[in-house]
């Protein structure tokens, strides 16, 4: 018999080992049947991996198409001091000034006083001496001196008639006493008597009359004397007009302080007292139809710590046209203000202080809302109020207008967003998100 071939391999499953092809079968806890399980979750896990990322990019451009909140400045309707006022820039001024002016044209001395000195009543604040004669040309001269000479002339010949009609008159009289005695004897008729009577009068008159003529003459002698300046009178210095003080008080301005010509009614010395100080306020007319007598003031921005306090005294009833700062011509009308503050406390403010008012017409405790969160909406007014992340338009009753903030009447509750300065971008129903 053959031998038999053993093999001293170990047998490996699936494999025969009678020498026919080997067959090849998945065999649980074999290598194959591992790859395959890794292979099948790598591919699930893949699919979840592509499906994470298209569910991403989806809600992404979900996202981006969506429209973004719009940004807004807000502000909370709230319960709060609200004052209506009116603020405008003043002057101070004294309420009495007295302008001193020449009463006569002449030649001022030199006033020695300064603005801020103290006067009383009746004090000399500077002296006016007539003003010396103009300088002649040679022609005028000439003529004056011609005409001066006609009145020496003159002047000689009246009186030579003055010594003429007293010879006359002196003759006449003798005459008449002759004729007395006759007529007293009986020689001559009371006719003779009475002619002799009317011819002493007449020569009395005569004399007077050249009496009088002389004095004329002299009197042309010494007008053309003056004319030409040979009066030979004193020094136009020992002649002047003092010019005085109307009231007690402290000078103000010096407005004319050298010596010289001046005419009549120029301005010398400006004189007052800066204890009585207003306040000159020049506001627009469509305000100054709410400002009243009494009105409230509150001066500030005077240099002083604390603002002062005043009051309205009077609105003058004529206004007045003054450009703007853009050059636009504004009617405006001026408001005096009286300090109601102790003069102590205002005592380093003088005339012609700039100042800052205020004129409060009202105040009260109300719900407000910021200025710019209000709009006017049809014939009334509106706000957009943030409800969830959206504007709400709500229609709003407004009253009362302050400086940054205005009365809501109704339309809100205390407490409630509302959005300032929104812009075209915010409307109804539109998502927005505070700034």
């Amino acid at each position: 018999m053959a031998p038999t071939l053993t093999s001293d391999l170990p047998s490996t499953p699936g494999v025969s080992q009678t020498g026919a092809a080997p067959v090849l079968s998945a065999v649980p806890g074999s290598p194959r049947r591992s790859r395959d399980k890794r292979r099948a979750w790598l591919r699930g896990l893949r699919h979840v991996v592509v499906g994470v990322v298209l569910l991403s990019a989806l809600g992404a451009a979900v996202l981006a198409l969506r429209p973004r909140p719009v940004p807004v400045d807000v502000g909370q309707a709230r319960h709060g001091a609200l004052v209506v006022a009116i603020e405008e820039p003043g002057v101070t001024r004294v309420k009495d000034r007295y302008t001193v002016s020449a009463p006569v044209t002449g030649h001022v001395s030199r006033v020695s006083l300064e603005a801020g000195d103290g006067v009383h009543d009746g004090d000399s604040l500077a002296e006016i001496a007539p003003a010396l004669s103009p300088l002649l040309d040679e022609r005028t001269r000439a003529e004056a001196e011609a005409r001066l000479g006609a009145a020496v002339s003159a002047l000689g010949q009246a009186r030579s008639l003055g010594a003429r009609a007293r010879v006359a008159r002196e003759l006449a009289d003798q005459e008449l006493n002759r004729t007395k005695s006759l007529a007293a004897a009986g020689s001559l008729p009371q006719h003779a008597l009475e002619q002799a009577e009317f011819g002493a009068r007449m020569r009395a008159e005569e004399e007077t009359s050249a009496e009088f003529a002389a004095k004329v003459a002299a009197e042309e002698v010494r007008l053309s004397r003056v004319a030409l300046g040979r009066d030979g009178q004193s020094s136009t210095r020992d002649r002047h007009l003092d010019v005085l003080a109307p009231v007690s008080g402290r000078v103000l301005r010096v407005h004319q302080k050298s010596a010289g010509v001046v005419q009549a009614g120029t301005p010398i010395v400006e004189i007052g007292d800066p204890r009585a100080l207003e306040v000159v306020v020049d506001v627009l007319t469509t305000d100054a139809v709410q400002v009243k007598p009494g009105t409230a003031v509150v001066i500030q921005g005077w240099g002083g710590d604390v603002p002062l306090a005043g009051k309205v005294r009077r609105v003058e009833p004529s206004a007045f046209t003054r450009p703007s700062a853009l050059g636009v011509d504004e009617q405006r009308v001026n408001v005096i203000v009286a300090l109601t503050d102790a003069p102590e406390r205002w005592s380093a403010l003088g005339d012609g202080y700039r100042v800052e008012a205020r004129l409060v017409l009202w105040g009260g405790n109300v719900l407000c809302v910021p200025q710019g969160a209000v709009f006017r909406y049809g014939d009334g007014w509106a706000v957009y109020e943030l409800r969830g992340g959206t504007a709400a338009l709500t229609a709003v009753k407004v009253g009362h207008r302050g400086d940054t903030e205005v009365e809501i009447v109704s339309g809100l509750s205390p407490g409630a967003t509302v959005a300032v300065h929104p812009g075209d971008r915010v409307k109804h129903g539109v998502r927005v998100e505070p700034r």
